[in-house]
């Protein structure tokens, strides 16, 4: 069974960096949008940075531009998400999430169409 575990939450100061990670096992990257979303409390489930493994697109939200990069390295299956000049409006419970896709879709796919989904990391930064 695919699964995607995530790590890397923590607690940091304003200013500070922290890098996820997400590790997959049971599928290879190709043909998959892979994103990290977060979600705080009282807000939606937001996606924040996508990668489609077959090209190495990334794409990014406009609140974490110029601040966070996407990458993977498929070697170690394992997507990443670097985190600098954190506010405290990044604070959430992030997740990784896979959905299948192709080459002309990339990450131009729905939230419903991300059936793997990791079980979450803290992140917390304070004033």
């Amino acid at each position: 069974q695919v699964q995607l575990v995530e790590s890397g939450g923590g607690s940091v100061q304003t200013g500070g960096s922290l890098r996820l990670s997400c590790v997959a096992s049971g599928y290879t990257y190709s043909n998959y949008c892979m994103r990290w979303f977060r979600q705080a409390p009282g807000k939606e489930r937001e996606g924040v940075a996508s990668i489609y493994t077959g090209s190495g697109s990334t794409e990014y939200a406009g609140s974490v531009k110029d601040r966070f990069t996407i990458s993977q390295d498929n070697a170690k299956n394992t997507v990443y998400l670097q985190m600098n000049s954190l506010k405290p409006e990044d604070t959430a419970v992030y997740y990784c999430a896979a959905a299948r896709s192709s080459w002309w879709a990339g990450c131009s796919v729905a939230e419903a169409d991300f059936r793997y989904w990791g079980q979450g990391t803290q992140v917390t930064v304070s004033s």
